[in-house]
């Protein structure tokens, strides 16, 4: 959650709510806000689901008895992750429902936004992890690292370095206009 958020100014605003950016209430910004989070949480969670389920599903496969001690333990701190990531992620979802009509709203969504990131976080977490086990099954355990650590890297720049970059850019190139009149 950015500090803009947390202040309840509108992106772009350059002030508060309602300010020079989109004329809106709190309680209209929250609404849009709230919706724009349920479509990355839609997003994030099919994913998120998929990969559980399939990480549910290695323990009973034959092959699962010839793990090594450490692609065991690799495997139980993955699915912990991956139901972690899941908690966090549909957290938001029962937080909406248990303070609907509480007139919470706008609390509600920098709580689950809250949420959100750090399920983010923890999925980034759950995926280098099963991308570790299974390149350690199919490649030497030296590249394995490698290139699961490549991966939490990528992640990292199309989650958190791009996305900060382009608000900084943003803010500088709000800070670059002149004053309207």
């Amino acid at each position: 959650m950015d500090a803009m958020a947390d202040r309840g100014e509108a992106p772009g605003s350059g002030g508060p709510a309602g300010g020079p950016g989109r004329h809106e209430t709190a309680e209209e910004r929250a609404d849009r806000r709230w919706g724009d989070l349920l479509q990355e949480l839609r997003v994030a969670q099919t994913g998120v689901q998929i990969l559980f389920g399939f990480l549910l599903t290695v323990v009973f496969q034959q092959r699962f008895t010839q793990l090594s001690s450490a692609d065991r333990n690799l495997y139980v701190a993955t699915v912990v992750l991956g139901a972690a990531t899941t908690g966090a992620l549909v957290g938001p979802v029962a937080m909406h429902r248990l303070l609907t009509g509480r007139r919470l709203k706008p609390e509600t969504v920098v709580w689950a936004s809250r949420m959100t990131v750090l399920g983010l976080g923890l999925l980034l977490c759950t995926t280098a992890c099963s991308l570790l086990l299974v390149l350690r099954l199919a490649v030497h355990d030296t590249l394995a690292a490698w290139l699961a650590g490549a991966m939490v890297v990528w992640f990292a720049l199309c989650w958190l370095v791009l996305p900060l970059w382009a608000r900084h850019h943003s803010i500088r190139a709000e800070r670059a206009q002149p004053p309207q009149a």
